[in-house]
């Protein structure tokens, strides 16, 4: 993205503007549901973590010194979000079933085959940690981090982070291994596999690898193996999915036209706060819904920088 227009916008949306508030939100709204949805694969979740992610940027962007700083200020912002989110859930809690696996959801929406897709469906069996690394990682090998950023948002050095995706990336290329071999017709996998539920873990990642290291069908591969960074590069976004799209509209008086429980509500909620720099109407659009705010008439207060 133009770091220099998005300066801009930065600026202007600290300085009250609603157009420029509103840009700010719809542009940067894809990129933290890229990363919460790959680092929580898409759990129910990944709507809340997202909602109060943008909560929290739209509520404390006048504390932002630097707008050359918004992305890795706002990537740091939905890390934040996604380690409070796995601190507040139990074991049992964080393995409830995902209401659309991001790994698939990459697949058909970013229509990849052959090793691209077998690179998102290995994505099902890291660990949390590792999917939150490697939410940060794929878009950096996109394009859209530096590894300053991701070291940011990761809250290490750059060194030590380098060791942590170097790790990550082995481990990824294990569970690539597991991919091809389950896409297999291998009689010995399909003895271990016997008692497998089908829902990918570490446990069974461990077990699966083992096999496939001592076995020679397993362990062959009919094509060259493309290492995972050539493959990202250049992957787009996942495109928002339908009715997950967040517009600010700003203009003059107008009245609640709907209401929307959940996220959407409470976003209301921060816009109308005097703290905001946003007085005059906002319509959201979430979920579907659509929320109309009817906030004073007195002029919005400028933002600190």
């Amino acid at each position: 993205m133009d770091s220099e227009h998005w300066r801009a916008v930065v600026t202007a949306a600290q300085d009250g503007d609603r157009r420029a508030l509103d840009e700010l939100v719809a542009g940067w709204l894809p990129l933290v549901y890229n990363i919460v949805g790959r680092a929580l694969n898409g759990h129910a979740d990944v709507d809340d973590v997202v909602q109060e992610t943008m909560l929290r940027a739209v509520g404390n962007l006048g504390s932002l010194r630097d707008p050359d700083s918004f992305r890795s200020w706002l990537v740091a912002i939905a890390m934040r979000q996604i380690r409070d989110r796995a601190r507040r859930k139990t074991p049992d809690r964080l393995e409830e079933a995902a209401a659309s696996d991001f790994a698939e959801l990459t697949v058909l929406r970013l229509q990849l085959e052959g090793q691209r897709r077998e690179v998102a469906e290995a994505v099902r069996w890291l660990d949390g940690e590792d999917r939150q690394l490697l939410s940060l990682w794929w878009l950096e090998v996109a394009g859209e981090l530096t590894r300053r950023e991701l070291a940011a948002a990761v809250g290490v050095t750059r060194q030590h982070a380098a060791v942590r995706v170097q790790r990550m990336k082995e481990r990824l290329e294990t569970s690539r291994g597991i991919v091809r071999a389950l896409d297999g017709a291998c009689p010995g996998l399909r003895e271990v596999t016997g008692r497998w539920d089908g829902r990918p873990d570490s446990v069974w990642r461990k077990r699966l690898a083992r096999h496939i290291r001592g076995c020679g069908y397993c362990g062959g591969t009919r094509e060259a193996v493309v290492p995972a960074e050539r493959l990202l590069v250049g992957i787009a976004l996942v495109p928002l999915p339908v009715g997950f799209t967040l517009s600010l509209a700003f203009g003059g008086k107008t009245a609640v036209a709907a209401t929307s429980a959940g996220w959407s509500a409470k976003l209301l909620g921060a816009l109308t706060k005097p703290a905001v720099a946003m007085t005059a109407g906002a319509t959201i659009v979430a979920g579907g819904a659509y929320v109309v705010t009817q906030p004073p008439d007195a002029p919005p207060p400028r933002a600190a920088v």
